[in-house]
C-alpha cells in the first residue's frame, strides 16, 4: 500500500494531470511509496473517497483547480470526517492565493502555495518522520526548472495512447494581463533544451504523436521555439499533432519559415487575443500590436496549415456589448479556424479585482468564479452573450457547419446575425447543451430559409456538402433532395484525438476510412 496517494479530479478522464505526475517524479526516495490516483469531476465524492482510503495511504496530496473547487471541498471533508489521522495536503493554482478565505484549506492540515513540485517532497518527508512542527501553510519557493526531474516517465502506455499528454519547455510569462495567474510578476524559466528534447524524443520512441505544450508563452524565445519545431518537422510522422500557445504580435520570419514547413493537421496555435478594444487592452494591461496582429494572423491562413483558435473574451471592465461585437467582427475578419469567446473569470489573487468598484463587476461567489454582470453589461445581456459563445461553439466552432456558416453570418455584422440567431435558437429550445446534431440541422434549416428567406436550393446544398464532408449517417430526410449520388449512410468516422479530428472538418477533409 503506498504511503504517499496524489490525486486530483480531472474535468474529464482524457486528460492526463500534468501537476501530479511533476509532483510524484520529484519524491526522490519517496517515489516508490507513492501512487497517482485520478477521477473525473463527474464522479461522486463518496465514491472517489472509497477509492483513496482503499489504498491505506497516511498522506493524501489533493490538486486543487478552479475546475475542481466544489467537488475537492466535498472530497476534503469526506477524508477527513472518514480518516481524521489522515495527512491531507492540498495544493494548486485555486488555493495558492487568498488562502485563509477558503474553506477546503481550513479542512485540509497542511497547504503548499505556489509551485510544488520540491516543497511537496519536502513536507512529505517530514510528515513520515512524524515532525510535529510543520507549519500549515507553506509558501513553496519558485524552482528553476533544471532542478527538478522530469514527469514524462509518469505517463504510463495507455495515457500515451488515449488521453491528452502535457509537456512543458517554459514556465511563466513576461505579461501582466490583470485577468490571468501569470500576472502576478512569476518570472519566465526555460527548461534545458537539449534534455527537454531528449525527453520528447523518449516520448516519441514509446509512440505518442499528440503532444500539448502549456507554454503560456512559446513564442517568446524564438531561437528555442523554432529549435523545438524543427525537432518534430525532423521526426515528422503520420497522426503528429502538436499543440502550443502563441503571443500573436510575434512572428519574426525566422519563426513563420519553421511554422510554413509543416504540412496541413499537425500545428495547431492558441493565440490570446482576449481583447481588441485599445482602451479595454490598457485597462487590464494587455499589451499587443494590432497591426502586427492582423498581419501574422492572416499569414497564418493564407501561408500554412496550421489551426489558429483565437481567444476573446466577454465581460472585461468597461467592455460592452457592442465594443466586443467590433472587436468580434475585426477578429473574424482575419479568418482563424475557431474564436473561442471566453467568459471572463476572477481567478483567485488576479490583480483584475482592482476594477471592482469602478466598473461594477459582479461575480459569482462559487467556481469558476465567472462575472454576472458589470455596469457596461447588465445582467440579462450578460446572459445573452453567454449563449452566445455557447452557440457559436457548437456551430462554428465545431467545424460540423462551415459550408453553412457563410449564410448563418450573412449580413453588415457577422456578430449581429449570429446574435440573432442565437436568441431565436434560445427561445426555440432553452438548451445550451445537449442538443443533437440533427435537431440543430432542423433547427438551422428553420431559421435560414422559414425565418431569414434564404433559398432552399442554396442552404440544401450547403448542409448537404456539411453532411457529406464529415461523412455522417444521420442524414435529415429534409436533405435527401439535396443529396448528390448515393446518400452515405453506410460510411463511418475515423476516430482520432479531438483535436485531429477537429482540424480535419475546419480544412474540409472529412474523417473517413
Amino acid at each position: 500500500m503506498p504511503a504517499i496517494v496524489l490525486a486530483t479530479q480531472n474535468a474529464k478522464w482524457i486528460h492526463a494531470s500534468f501537476g501530479l505526475r511533476s509532483l510524484r517524479a520529484n519524491l526522490g526516495e519517496l517515489r516508490e511509496q507513492s501512487a497517482i490516483l485520478e477521477f473525473e469531476i463527474g464522479q461522486r465524492p463518496n465514491d472517489v473517497a472509497e477509492a483513496i482510503l482503499a489504498a491505506q495511504p497516511k498522506i493524501v496530496g489533493l490538486g486543487v483547480y478552479v475546475w475542481n473547487a466544489g467537488p475537492a471541498l466535498q472530497l476534503a471533508r469526506i477524508l477527513k470526517a472518514v480518516r481524521p489521522e489522515l495527512r491531507l495536503v492540498v495544493g494548486g493554482p485555486e488555493v495558492s492565493h487568498e488562502t485563509e478565505r477558503q474553506a477546503i484549506a481550513a479542512v485540509a492540515d497542511h497547504v503548499v502555495r505556489g509551485e510544488a513540485d520540491l516543497a511537496f517532497a519536502a513536507l512529505c518527508r517530514r510528515l513520515l518522520a512524524a515532525d510535529t512542527d510543520v507549519p500549515r501553510v507553506i509558501d513553496a519557493p519558485l524552482p528553476h526548472l533544471e532542478q527538478l526531474a522530469w514527469p514524462y516517465d509518469e505517463y504510463t502506455d495507455r495515457d500515451l495512447a488515449h488521453r491528452v499528454v502535457y509537456v512543458e519547455s517554459s514556465r511563466g510569462c513576461p505579461f501582466t494581463c490583470e485577468f490571468c495567474l501569470s500576472a502576478l510578476e512569476v518570472p519566465v524559466r526555460k527548461a534545458p533544451l537539449q534534455s527537454f528534447l531528449a525527453q520528447m524524443q523518449r516520448l516519441l520512441d514509446r509512440g505518442l504523436r499528440h503532444f500539448k505544450f502549456v507554454d503560456r508563452t512559446f513564442n517568446l524565445g524564438i531561437d528555442v521555439a523554432v529549435a523545438i519545431l524543427d525537432f518534430f518537422r525532423e521526426r515528422l510522422e503520420d497522426g503528429m499533432f502538436l499543440h502550443f500557445e502563441l503571443i500573436p504580435d510575434r512572428l519574426p520570419d525566422k519563426l513563420k519559415d519553421a511554422i510554413a514547413a509543416f504540412p496541413p493537421g499537425v500545428l495547431q496555435f492558441e493565440v490570446g487575443v482576449q481583447t481588441l478594444d485599445d482602451a479595454t487592452g490598457l485597462r487590464i494591461s494587455r499589451r499587443q500590436d494590432r497591426a502586427r496582429l492582423h498581419e501574422n494572423l492572416r499569414w497564418l491562413h493564407e501561408r500554412t496549415g496550421a489551426h489558429v483558435h483565437a481567444d476573446l473574451i466577454v465581460g472585461l471592465p468597461g467592455e460592452d456589448e457592442a465594443t466586443f461585437a467590433r472587436g468580434f467582427d475585426e477578429l473574424l475578419s482575419c479568418a482563424p479556424h475557431e474564436i473561442q469567446v471566453g467568459i471572463l473569470k476572477r481567478l483567485r489573487g488576479t490583480p483584475i479585482v482592482r476594477h471592482d468598484q469602478t466598473f461594477g463587476m459582479r461575480y459569482a461567489e462559487d467556481a469558476p468564479y465567472e462575472v454576472l454582470a458589470t455596469d457596461a453589461v447588465p445582467f440579462a445581456t450578460m446572459q445573452r452573450m453567454k449563449r452566445f459563445a455557447r452557440y457559436w461553439d457548437v456551430v462554428a466552432n465545431s467545424g460540423n457547419w462551415k459550408e453553412t456558416l457563410p449564410l448563418l453570418l450573412a449580413g453588415r455584422s457577422a456578430h449581429a446575425a449570429f446574435a440573432s440567431f442565437a436568441d431565436w435558437l434560445h427561445a426555440e429550445t432553452r438548451a445550451t447543451a445537449g442538443i443533437a446534431l440533427p435537431r440543430l440541422a432542423a433547427l438551422l434549416w428553420r431559421w435560414l430559409v422559414d425565418e431569414r428567406g434564404h433559398a432552399a436550393a442554396a442552404v440544401g446544398a450547403a448542409m448537404a456538402a456539411d453532411y457529406d464532408r464529415c461523412a455522417r449517417h444521420d442524414w435529415p430526410e429534409f436533405l435527401r433532395p439535396f443529396v448528390r449520388g448515393e446518400r452515405p449512410t453506410d460510411r463511418s468516422r475515423r476516430r482520432g484525438a479531438a483535436g485531429a479530428d477537429r482540424q480535419a472538418r475546419h480544412r474540409g477533409a472529412a474523417s473517413r476510412e
